[in-house]
């Protein structure tokens, strides 16, 4: 039992950090293809994504992005894997929400 326990334990957390990978390569792949457009003054604040994401070929992913205080969230699929195909593609899939921010300098 004290085996089993283990490696439940074991698979759960290699499991996080395949999750954790997953995110952080994705945002990078974001913020390349922004830059990569000139949209420099973009960053990227969250990405948002399934439990199973990780493990398939192909997910949908949310992301939120930010430019002088405007928020958008987008819709992406993401083909391939940034463990286990050679290429990682970010597609575009559509506009979710847009939040403008207005504020008054002094």
């Amino acid at each position: 039992m004290g085996k089993l326990f283990s490696l439940i334990v074991l698979l759960a957390l290699g499991y996080a950090g395949l999750y954790f990978y997953y995110g952080v390569a994705v945002e990078q792949e974001v913020q390349q293809q922004l830059d990569n457009r000139g949209l420099t003054s973009v960053s990227v604040d969250n990405l948002e994504y399934g439990l199973l994401a990780p493990i398939n070929t192909s997910a949908n992913v949310s992301a939120t992005v930010t430019y002088r205080g405007s928020q958008a969230a987008l819709n992406l699929t993401v083909q391939g894997h940034p463990l286990f195909s050679d290429e990682l593609r970010v597609e575009l899939d559509g506009l979710q929400a847009l939040r403008l921010g207005i504020g008054f300098g002094q």
